[in-house]
């Protein structure tokens, strides 16, 4: 009786390129909706009701401010992307066939996809904290620094190195959450989704997974998503305790204040970015994993 064969998992330097890769793609493919980024911290840094909604706060931002000022504080995320979304998809990878081993599967199940998401996420969370310091900075409404290079000055001359790390506990969170239910949920979907006979079936499969994961991630971690904005937008006084300083109990004190709605401020361009962002992510990474197995040969096919 014949086995079944089985491909040889593709090596970690794999799966971190087609991370670059698919990051790289994500960026060429949603560079026009940058400004979302802007709209949804500025909402989240709005302290008490909402004045403005997307419309609102994007007209006021142009009117106000200009056309230019919807782009500032996008070179640190577009700087991050590629190596951020490599660290996502290898960690991810690596994560998944430790915990595979410890736990004696030979398949993915749908807890270790979480816990496999979350730990990604948790890993990820460490290379980004810098880049979204000095994005906050930039994007916050009362912002004087004349680019990401002064903030990264100014930070590291009135806080040291580590300044630059803060908000790294409400980032996370924000990480654990989204990736524990972007990987999550695309395993899920992938079960109910009928089986792909063709490449484009199967591209396809990998769009609508990644979507819906994309937006079951922003969906759990918009409110630490917040909390992390008031987190990292604040500015320090010496002697002064900061109104929110650490996760859980920042978000108790958004809920008390200003009630359940604003620990969801900013999620409508945020999903809107991140949902489809999603499915792009995971179609060109599966796209190119399949590119290296049929070039590396066997035992990957």
């Amino acid at each position: 009786m014949a086995t079944e064969h089985k491909p040889k998992p593709l090596p970690f330097v794999a799966n971190f390129a087609a991370g670059a890769i698919a990051g790289v793609s994500e960026i060429l493919t949603f560079y026009p909706l940058g400004e979302l980024d802007i709209i949804k911290t500025r909402m989240q840094l709005e302290t008490g009701k909402s004045k403005h909604g997307l419309v609102g706060t994007f007209q006021s931002i142009v009117k106000e401010e200009g056309v230019g000022r919807l782009y500032r504080g996008l070179v640190p995320p577009l700087l991050l992307e590629a190596p951020k979304r490599a660290v996502k998809f290898a960690a991810n990878d690596f994560w998944g066939k430790t915990f595979m081993d410890y736990a004696g599967e030979s398949k993915m199940t749908q807890n270790i996809s979480i816990l496999t998401g979350c730990t990604a996420g948790a890993t990820e969370s460490f290379v980004v904290v810098p880049f979204e310091l000095v994005k906050i900075k930039l994007q916050d409404k009362m912002s004087t620094f004349k680019g990401p290079m002064d903030v990264v000055k100014q930070v590291i001359r009135k806080e040291g190195l580590l300044g630059l790390y803060a908000g790294m506990e409400s980032t996370f969170w924000r990480h654990v959450y989204w990736n524990g239910g972007y990987f999550g949920c695309i395993f899920q979907v992938r079960v109910l989704l009928p089986k792909a006979e063709t490449q484009q079936a199967q591209l396809m499969n990998n769009f609508i997974s990644g979507s819906i994961g994309g937006f079951a991630g922003t969906l759990l971690n918009t409110p630490l998503d917040v909390v992390k904005s008031r987190i990292q937008g604040s500015t320090k006084i010496p002697g002064v305790k900061p109104k929110y300083n650490w996760t859980y109990p920042a978000l108790l004190t958004i809920f008390r204040e200003e009630g359940a709605g604003a620990l969801y401020k900013g999620f409508v361009p945020k999903v809107l970015r991140l949902a489809p962002g999603g499915g792009v992510l995971l179609l060109v990474v599966e796209f190119t994993l399949g590119v290296f197995r049929k070039a590396l040969g066997p035992p990957y096919v």
